[in-house]
């Protein structure tokens, strides 16, 4: 009997887990995972079609009072947890690959990478599915004020918009 493979329209990679994340061991299922739900949905992907997981995977971070607040990865550390994403490409096969901000992009599309030039533009690199950068759910929930947080909120959507006509090609 064959084991059945996993069958993934879009796997979504993000930079590393957030404390939610990090308590409840699993990905986007704090405030930005939210708001990435809220964007698939408007943008007409169905969330059961998109394996999600992190470039890194733990949560790097730093005490402050009782909080545990996030400090960006560096290069050492996503190059160290990149045989576990590999695997994890092998095993789900993904049609698409959706890179949710800069250190998931760089991960895989090389640090000179500008999000603000390529976002939702179809990227290829040899040996992997074809790969859309876009904005990260949880800079849009940082960003300074309400103007700003709609335009990027737009941009996620317009960008997986373009991902799920991708996928219907």
């Amino acid at each position: 009997m064959n084991a059945a493979k996993p069958k993934v329209s879009i796997m979504m990679i993000g930079e590393q887990p957030g404390d939610r994340e990090d308590k409840e061991g699993r990905p986007f299922v704090g405030p930005a995972g939210q708001l990435l739900d809220q964007c698939l949905e408007e943008a007409g992907i169905d969330r059961r079609d998109v394996y999600v997981t992190n470039t890194v995977k733990h949560f790097k971070w730093e005490p402050r009072g009782k909080l545990r607040i996030h400090k960006k990865p560096n290069m050492k550390e996503i190059h160290a947890c990149r045989p576990w994403l590999e695997a994890e490409l092998e095993t789900v096969k993904p049609t698409l690959i959706v890179c949710l901000g800069a250190v998931a992009s760089h991960s895989l599309l090389g640090s000179n990478l500008k999000i603000t030039k390529v976002h939702g533009k179809v990227q290829q690199v040899e040996g992997l599915p074809p790969i859309i950068a876009t904005l990260h759910p949880s800079a849009i929930l940082r960003a300074h004020t309400d103007e700003d947080r709609h335009r990027q909120r737009h941009t996620l959507i317009d960008d997986l918009s373009r991902a799920a006509k991708f996928l219907s090609q």
